[in-house]
């Protein structure tokens, strides 16, 4: 991670990633409505997908004030001050959300980019209940991230970034497919397909389905 003199951060990982998420994303994104993305991190995804989706409004937000900082700071030096609004504070464990009235009620679909794996499982869950609340039917949650499949690791590397994860605090770690699906069982919301990403990754496609009952 770097930082200019404007307060925006650099993750390398973002520029190694955002094109193949960003191509994705064409395939599955409506042309119209807001996109939350949850723990924007530096900004760079979310200033990267709005100049990609003109026709979308992209909300980012993120728990951490230095985040949130270099979000807007992005939002500045990339000239879309009046398109994109200034980052929520928004910690995904802390439910309920509280929304601007314009995104709550615009809202079409939620990006998660590489956070299941750096917060506690309460997170994810968390995550998946606030989708159903607030999504609309048919509405995508897309996750993209390191995951298990079937208890095991997509190569070696992820094995190892796993412990290491967990050895830095064990409430972290890889989730698996699996445990995802486990949660959605008895919520209106199933996933309805897995993308193999470069650098073993993998990106979650979540949908909404009508249902009387709430979450």
């Amino acid at each position: 991670m770097t930082q200019g003199s404007d307060q925006r951060l650099i993750f390398p990982a973002t520029e190694r990633n955002r094109a193949a998420i960003g191509a994705l994303l064409d395939t599955l994104l409506p042309d119209r409505g807001v996109v939350l993305e949850l723990a924007s991190g530096s900004g760079e995804h979310a200033i990267t997908f709005q100049q990609r989706f003109p026709g979308l409004l992209w909300q980012a937000s993120d728990p951490n004030p230095d985040h949130r900082a270099s979000i807007n700071a992005w939002i500045r030096h990339a000239g879309l001050d009046d398109v994109m609004p200034a980052a929520l504070d928004l910690d995904v464990q802390e439910r309920p959300w509280r929304l601007p009235g314009p995104v709550a009620d615009g809202l079409a679909a939620m990006v998660c980019i590489n956070l299941l794996h750096i917060s506690p499982a309460g997170c994810s869950e968390a995550l998946l209940l606030e989708a159903c609340e607030r999504l609309p039917d048919d509405g995508l949650l897309i996750i993209y991230g390191p995951f298990r499949r079937d208890g095991q690791h997509t190569s070696a590397s992820n094995a190892a970034f796993d412990a290491s994860l967990r050895q830095r605090d064990p409430r972290w770690g890889v989730r698996d497919v699996a445990w995802i699906d486990d949660l959605l069982e008895p919520l209106p919301m199933e996933r309805i397909s897995c993308h193999t990403m470069p650098a073993n990754n993998l990106t979650l496609v979540l949908q909404r389905r009508m249902t009387i009952a709430k979450c």
